[in-house]
C-alpha cells in the first residue's frame, strides 16, 4: 500500500501522515477536535514554531474553515510539552 503524505499548514513541509497532528472539523456537527472523526482536516508539525505560527496567523482556522478555540491550542501545547519531556 502506498504511504499517505500530508503538508503542514504552518511551515508547508511534506511528510508522512503519521508525523503530524491532525485537526478535524467533524461533519455534520461542525465541532473542531484532534485526531478523530471524519470531515475537513488540517495537519500540523509537532514543533513549537509551527504551533505558534498556526495560532498567530490563524492557519488552522482557515484550513478547516472554522473557529479554533483557545482550549484546542492549549491541548496542542500540552502534547508538545509531553513530547519534549520524553
Amino acid at each position: 500500500m502506498k504511504p499517505s503524505y500530508r503538508r503542514c499548514v504552518a511551515c508547508r513541509k511534506v511528510a508522512l501522515k503519521v508525523d503530524f497532528w491532525r485537526v478535524v472539523r467533524v461533519y455534520p456537527s461542525q465541532v473542531v477536535q484532534l485526531d478523530e472523526g471524519m470531515g475537513r482536516s488540517a495537519y500540523l508539525c509537532p514543533q513549537t514554531e509551527c504551533l505558534k505560527a498556526a495560532q498567530k496567523k490563524n492557519r488552522l482556522g482557515k484550513a478547516v474553515k472554522a473557529v479554533i478555540s483557545d482550549s484546542l491550542y492549549e491541548e496542542l501545547e500540552k502534547r508538545l510539552y509531553k513530547q519534549e519531556i520524553q
